[in-house]
């Protein structure tokens, strides 16, 4: 999906869009905001209830009032900032708000300006570990031509094309990644789930990414991690798998063009008969797992995605906090529950191309 019909497609799916703006174009003297005619989303996903859309609502109030001065997100003292910031993006985004545009323009410039301030000053292109520059790379490839300021896209564009590039050299002999930027820093399931759907978003948009790539991931995911007995993934190697690493292994491998196959098949088939997927207290990386599972059960599509989805609106409704988040204790060590949250129990909007089947 290149940039142009990124604009096509959000034309479309939008209530009122900004008009298309294809780079180097002027733009026009007068923007509209972004709103969305709820009575047409509710029709086209009944799964997504008034109870959802009410937690989602109380969320985005939640990051709203917790947005750093400069723009971001961030863990106690700061840490985490590229991914917080990334990830709070996003679920505004999932709800069809953009940078510039509605009643959340300004908020959202200031975090894609942060994002962007960051990659100018990073002197080798690296946002962090490899995880938070994967959610960097997601961020920038779904915010690209999709902000009020067409100036903005040259700036976006220059970050992502420099951040796949940092993907592609680190990428690993086996064909996964590990936490720093080089093929010899090893590969885990976790990671590399989270580094290949960045690249697969932009791929989506029209940057170019290798088929030796994508075959590499392939091959790592198959021959490497995933478990033939169970169905799943393993986080380092095949043996003891669970149920993140096997909605995030699932996903990437759908995602490399997979989704047909029996094992990938085996792969949702483990999630979907899991006793414990849906339990928060026995299960271990929730909003993460679950991050990747209900887009799993997007791309394994018909009564997968329709079963499994309002099970977890239902548990994750249930497990919201007073003050709108989805923080557990009073010092969250990660900015990542709440955002995640958020893009789950909005995946019927489906406003981002890389959350769509």
């Amino acid at each position: 999906m290149n940039l142009h019909f990124r604009h096509l497609t959000a034309t479309l799916i939008l209530t009122v869009l900004q008009p298309l703006q294809l780079i180097g174009q002027d733009p026009p003297e007068t923007q509209p905001t972004v709103e969305i005619d709820r009575n047409q989303d509710a029709e086209g996903a009944p799964e997504l209830t008034e109870a959802a859309d009410k937690a989602i609502e109380r969320g985005l109030q939640y990051l709203l009032k917790t947005q750093n001065k400069n723009g971001s997100w961030t863990a106690e003292g700061g840490a985490i900032d590229i991914g917080g910031t990334s990830l709070g993006l996003m679920a505004f985004m999932v709800k069809g708000h953009f940078p510039g545009f509605g009643r959340h323009g300004a908020a959202l410039d200031r975090a894609k300006d942060y994002l962007l301030q960051q990659a100018e000053e990073s002197p080798a292109g690296v946002m962090g570990s490899m995880y938070e520059h994967g959610l960097f790379t997601l961020a920038m490839s779904e915010l690209w031509g999709m902000t009020k300021d067409v100036e903005d896209n040259q700036k976006i564009q220059d970050a992502l094309e420099r951040a796949v590039q940092i993907i592609l050299r680190a990428q690993s002999p086996l064909g996964g990644w590990r936490y720093a930027a080089r093929p010899d820093a090893g590969q885990d399931t976790s990671v590399t789930a989270m580094v290949f759907v960045s690249l697969a978003s932009a791929r989506q948009a029209g940057i170019l990414v290798p088929t030796e790539t994508i075959d590499r991931v392939v091959n790592y995911l198959r021959e490497q991690v995933w478990n033939e007995a169970t169905g799943g993934f393993g986080y380092q190697g095949n043996g003891g798998t669970t149920i993140a690493c096997t909605a995030g292994g699932a996903y990437a491998a759908q995602l490399c063009g997979k989704r047909d196959t029996e094992w990938v098949a085996a792969a949702i088939r483990q999630l979907e008969n899991n006793p414990k997927v849906f339990n928060r207290k026995e299960l271990g990386h929730f909003y993460y797992a679950h991050y990747y599972a209900v887009q799993a059960m997007v791309q394994a599509g018909g009564d997968h995605y329709s079963n499994w989805y309002p099970k977890i609106r239902d548990v994750l409704i249930g497990l919201q906090k007073s003050d709108g988040s989805w923080n557990e204790g009073e010092k969250e060590p990660h900015p990542h529950k709440t955002p995640m949250a958020i893009i789950i129990l909005g995946t019927p909007h489906r406003y981002i191309p890389v959350y769509q089947r």
